[in-house]
């Protein structure tokens, strides 16, 4: 069946000596892949130029719902991406969060909301100028509200310990080692306020920012058992030395 739909690129592996796969998440699918030959000629609809970590599509696709591996017929993109794949940072942030997005958005159902957000947050990765160095932060934290497991900020008052097993802002040390300390707690119920609109007035120390990362990161494994180990985490922060 052939059917109209954009999609957003996550990864892209060598299948043999002729094909690669492309791991999508699409506005009418959800989470597909795809088998795009690894050479075509000048005439070819289908360039795998186009095929970089986070490039949003328009696509023709041959979707067949009993396949694993599906056919693409045309593509475009919907805007280019010329910031993220030139300026190093705003690369290397990519292949970030195409990462992240790999290992978290699995369903094969879509989700117009999951889609427009990440649709959005690309265009403004792209535009960005000021407050870039914050952007993977705020996309993270953001996404946990499609993923469903976002914490409950509005639990915590002063003195509180932010218990991270289970989302929820407590006035004791939980029973657990995932908590936050009082201060750290303080630290990350500011850090909740985060947005892509004032991302640019949040000021972070490299230990600070590394600090963050690395206690979001460890939200996420908490709250989704398969969160692997993150490859391009380490690459991502020696930007910021």
């Amino acid at each position: 069946m052939l059917c109209k739909t954009r999609g957003i690129v996550l990864h892209a592996i060598p299948y043999n000596d002729k094909y690669s796969i492309i791991y999508m998440y699409t506005e009418a699918f959800g989470r597909a892949s795809y088998l795009v030959a690894r050479s075509r000629g000048k005439k070819s609809t289908v360039s795998r130029a186009l095929f970089m970590p986070l490039s949003v599509l328009e696509m023709e696709v041959e979707h067949l719902n009993k396949r694993d591996l599906h056919r693409i017929r045309e593509t475009k993109l919907c805007y280019p991406l010329t910031e993220v794949f030139c300026n190093p940072v705003k690369n290397v942030l990519a292949l970030f969060l195409a990462e992240v997005l790999l290992r978290v958005v699995k369903d094969t159902e879509p989700d117009q909301r999951l889609f427009d957000y990440l649709y959005e947050s690309i265009r403004l990765l792209e535009y960005a100028d000021k407050g870039v160095a914050n952007f993977h932060l705020v996309f993270l934290l953001r996404l946990l509200h499609y993923l469903g497991i976002y914490p409950n900020a509005d639990s915590y008052s002063a003195g509180c310990y932010f218990d991270m097993q289970n989302g929820v802002f407590v006035d004791r040390v939980p029973m657990h080692r995932h908590y936050l300390t009082r201060e750290e707690s303080l630290f990350f119920a500011r850090l909740l306020k985060i947005s892509f609109e004032n991302m640019s007035l949040y000021s972070f120390s490299r230990q600070d920012r590394v600090g963050v990362i690395n206690r979001i990161v460890e939200y996420y494994r908490l709250h989704l058992p398969e969160f692997p180990e993150i490859k391009s985490l380490s690459v991502m922060q020696s930007l910021f030395d």
